[in-house]
């Protein structure tokens, strides 16, 4: 729901109003995302739709707090450090934002995979989701205590993620072409000959079924 309109007084107001409202919403991401991993591990469909339902609430709130921000920008035309707090605020929500859209992909999908038996590999991403929860409360933390310190730390740790990442990728990308390429893959048949052994593409040429067929 998106939150009561105000009447911005002094620029104190406005500044806490603008960052009660990213808070607010990170908030609402980390928990879309909770549910929707959730509902991939523990198979719920209803955690599922209730992460897709609450991403509206967090689109709501991203377009309030951008009109909000200008409208700060405009009335009290902050410079320095009031208009990096201003801005820091503007350009936060739009990543909240899509963060609650990856927690939306990830229960969408969930709900598909849930319509078939159990996989034991999803646990794989136990880590992962872990790791960039982490970084993403230290994030949002930083945000809100001016801790310079530990954004940079957070920007550093995402390099840990990204390697995470691209080697599970890379592995399961070679496994799945290790099947591709299987002899028991239908794509392919094997011919044997005493002498070699050796792959032929299977014939599209439908077989003659008729009675005037030539014997082979």
């Amino acid at each position: 729901m998106t939150p009561a309109k105000h009447i911005l007084g002094t620029f104190d107001e406005a500044l806490s109003s603008l960052r009660n409202n990213v808070l607010m919403m990170a908030g609402l991401a980390e928990r879309t995302l909770d549910r929707a991993v959730k509902g991939l591990l523990q198979r719920d469909d209803s955690l599922c739709t209730t992460a897709i339902a609450d991403d509206e609430e967090i689109d709501q709130l991203e377009k309030q707090i951008d009109k909000d921000g200008v409208d700060v920008l405009l009335r009290f035309q902050p410079v320095a450090s009031d208009l990096r707090r201003v801005v820091a605020a503007m350009k936060l929500s739009p990543n909240i934002e899509r963060i609650a859209d990856q927690a939306t992909n990830i229960a969408r999908r969930a709900r598909k995979l849930n319509r078939h038996p159990p996989l034991p590999e999803v646990e794989i991403i136990v880590t992962i989701q872990a790791h960039a929860m982490a970084m993403f409360k230290d994030s949002v933390d930083a945000f809100a205590r001016e801790d310079v310190d530990l954004g940079r730390e957070v920007v550093a740790r995402d390099k840990d993620l990204d390697y995470m990442n691209k080697n599970l990728i890379f592995i399961s990308r070679c496994l799945e072409r290790v099947g591709a390429h299987s002899p028991t893959s239908p794509k392919t048949r094997f011919t044997r000959l005493p002498w070699k052994t050796f792959v032929t593409k299977p014939s599209r040429r439908p077989a003659d079924k008729s009675r005037f067929a030539m014997r082979r």
